[in-house]
C-alpha cells in the first residue's frame, strides 16, 4: 500500500485565538529509491520541522516519530472508509490499532478521514460522516477527543461558480452530505480541509486566468480581479478559492470553521502540454505561497487570518504514472537533493533548503554567442575563476557549448565575490536565478551537495600544482573554436566585463 507523508515545513502564530498557521509538504512514495522512515525522520530533525501528516498510518513511520516532539497526523485509506463508515466497531479496531497502539510516544494530534471523497469515491459518500463520527466517538471512549481533531480532504472542485467568490456554493447534490459534514466540525472544533490547485484552475481556464495571477505576482491594480458583490480586490488564485470555500460555507449558514489547505504546489516539469510546468515556476509559486501564508496576510475575506496550508509535495514521484507533470511535484528528489531553492528572504524560515537565500549567476536565454565566449573567456583569464572543471573528462565538460561553460564560469565569479552588486553582468550576458543549475555529477558553486552542505566557491588562483595552470585549454564550439587560457597572476585589462 501506498505510503503518503504530509510534512509541515514552518510554525508561526495566527493573530486571533491560540490557532497556529503553517506550511507543509506532501510527500508521496512512489520513487524507485524511496528514504526508510528513519531517514525520513532525520530529515524532518535536520530541518526543525515539528508537525507531520501521514495519508496512511504506516506502523514503521509512526515507530520513527515515536519520542521526537514531533506532532501527526494520521489519515484513514479510501479503500477503508466504507468499512469504517459502516460500523461503529470497526472504526473502533482501527483507532485502537492505528492511534491508541503509538500513543503517548508518537504524539498523534488529528485524523484525516479519506482523501476526496466526494470526487475520488462518490459511492462511499454515503458513510463519510458517518466514517467521521465513528472515528469521534472512539477517540471520545478513549478520553483522546481533546487531542486529536477529525476532518476529511475535499477537492476545490466541489465549490461551484467559485468566482466571484460571494457567489460560490457547494455543489448542492451533495448538500446530505456538506451540511451534517460542516454540523460536525463546527460541533468538535475541527475545520474544513480544501485542496487548492491553482496551477489546475490556470491550466484549464482557456487564458481566461493570468499566469501571474496563479502565481502570486504583483498584479497592477487595474488587472485585479473585484467581486462587484462584496468590492473585494483578489490578487491571486489561492485567496479567490478559499475564500469561495468561507462563502460557500456562509451560504450554508455555517461562518466559523477554519480552512486548511490540505494541498497546493506548482509541478517543476511537464510534457509539450504543460509548458507552464517549469523550474521558474515552480519555485516562485511555492516561494510566494510560503511568504503569503507566513506574513499572515490572509484573504479579501478574512485579512490577517493565515491559512494553513501544505505543499503538494515534498520529494518527485518518479513512479507515478500520468503525464510528466504527475512526477514532479516534489521540492527536492529521493536524495534530498533540491529541485530548486526556495526564494524566502525575510520569511524568517529556518529550513536547510531555504536558509542560504542561494541566487545563482547564469547565461542570459539568447545572449549572443560570441559576447558570451569574451566574458568567459575573462572570467576564466583575468576574473581568476577556476575553470578546470570545464576540461575534457571533468565533471562540468558536458554539455561542451558555450552557454552550458560560460553559465558556470559566470556563477563561479559571483559567487567567489560574495554575489557583490554588478558581478553577475558581463556586459549584459548574464542573469541571476534563484534555480540551481548544478546537473549530474557537476555542482556548481553555492550550490546545497547531497549532504546538505553548500559547495564552496572556487579559489581566487588556481594552485601552482595545477595540471592546467598558465596551458591554454580549447573550447570548440558549433560556430568556430576559441581559446581560453587559465592565467595565474594579475592581469592588466583595457575591457571590463563587469
Amino acid at each position: 500500500m501506498a505510503i503518503f507523508l504530509l510534512l509541515l515545513l514552518l510554525l508561526v502564530s495566527v493573530v486571533s485565538g491560540d490557532d497556529k498557521a503553517f506550511i507543509g509538504v506532501n510527500i508521496g512514495t512512489d520513487l524507485s529509491d524511496m528514504p526508510s522512515p528513519t531517514q525520513v525522520v532525520a530529515l524532518l530533525k535536520a530541518q526543525n520541522i515539528r508537525y507531520v501528516r501521514l495519508y496512511d498510518a504506516d506502523r514503521a513511520m509512526l515507530l520513527a516519530l515515536a519520542n521526537t516532539g514531533i506532532q501527526v497526523t494520521v489519515s484513514v485509506p479510501n479503500d477503508q472508509l466504507l468499512g469504517i463508515g459502516q460500523s461503529n466497531a470497526t472504526a473502533a479496531n482501527w483507532v485502537a490499532r492505528n492511534v491508541i497502539a503509538y500513543a503517548p510516544a508518537t504524539n498523534i494530534t488529528a485524523i484525516a478521514v479519506g482523501s476526496e471523497v466526494l470526487t475520488a469515491l462518490p459511492n462511499a459518500a454515503p458513510v463519510l460522516v458517518y466514517a467521521l463520527k465513528f472515528i469521534h466517538s472512539a477517540l471520545v471512549a478513549s478520553n483522546l477527543d481533546g487531542q486529536i481533531k477529525v476532518s476529511t480532504p475535499h477537492s476545490s472542485s466541489i465549490i461551484l461558480d467559485s468566482f466571484p467568490p460571494s457567489q460560490a456554493f457547494f455543489n448542492r447534490s451533495w448538500d446530505p452530505v456538506m451540511v451534517p459534514l460542516l454540523k460536525f466540525l463546527q460541533s468538535t472544533g475541527s475545520y474544513l480541509m480544501l485542496n487548492v490547485y491553482p496551477y489546475y484552475d490556470y491550466m484549464q481556464s482557456n487564458g481566461v486566468i493570468p499566469l501571474d495571477y496563479a502565481l502570486f505576482r504583483p498584479l497592477p491594480p487595474n488587472k485585479e480581479a473585484v467581486d462587484a458583490n462584496t468590492l473585494l480586490h483578489y490578487i491571486n488564485v489561492f485567496d479567490a478559492v478559499v475564500d469561495a470555500a468561507y462563502f460557500a460555507m456562509s451560504y450554508l449558514n455555517i461562518t466559523n470553521i477554519p480552512i486548511v489547505v490540505t494541498e497546493s504546489g506548482w509541478p517543476s516539469k511537464g510534457d509539450s502540454s504543460e509548458p507552464d510546468a517549469t523550474v521558474e515556476n515552480a519555485n516562485t509559486y511555492n516561494s510566494n505561497l510560503i511568504k503569503h501564508v507566513l506574513n499572515n496576510t490572509g484573504t479579501p475575506k478574512h485579512p490577517g487570518i493565515a491559512v494553513s496550508t501544505y505543499i503538494y509535495e515534498l520529494y518527485n514521484e518518479d513512479l507515478r504514472t500520468g503525464s510528466v507533470s504527475e512526477k514532479n511535484w516534489g521540492l527536492f528528489d529521493a536524495n534530498g537533493i533540491p529541485v530548486y531553492i526556495l526564494h524566502l528572504t525575510g520569511a524568517g524560515t529556518v529550513l536547510a533548503n531555504d536558509t542560504t537565500n542561494q541566487t545563482f549567476c547564469v547565461a542570459k536565454e539568447g545572449a549572443d554567442p560570441k559576447m558570451l565566449q569574451a566574458a568567459l573567456d575573462w572570467a576564466c583569464g583575468p576574473g581568476k575563476v577556476d575553470c578546470s572543471p570545464l576540461l575534457q573528462g571533468h565533471p562540468c565538460y558536458e554539455p561542451d557549448n558555450v552557454v552550458s561553460h560560460s553559465t558556470y564560469a559566470f556563477n563561479a565569479y559571483f559567487q567567489q565575490m560574495a554575489k557583490s552588486p554588478g558581478s553577475c553582468d558581463f556586459k549584459g550576458v548574464a542573469t541571476i536565478t534563484t534555480t540551481d543549475p548544478s546537473y549530474g555529477s557537476c555542482l556548481f558553486p553555492g550550490s546545497i551537495g547531497k549532504n546538505g552542505t553548500v559547495i564552496n566557491g572556487t579559489s581566487l588562483v588556481p594552485s601552482s600544482n595545477s595540471t592546467t595552470s598558465g596551458c591554454p585549454s580549447q573550447y570548440i564550439y558549433g560556430n568556430g573554436s576559441f581559446t581560453t587560457s587559465v592565467i595565474i597572476g594579475v592581469l592588466l585589462m583595457s575591457t571590463v566585463f563587469l
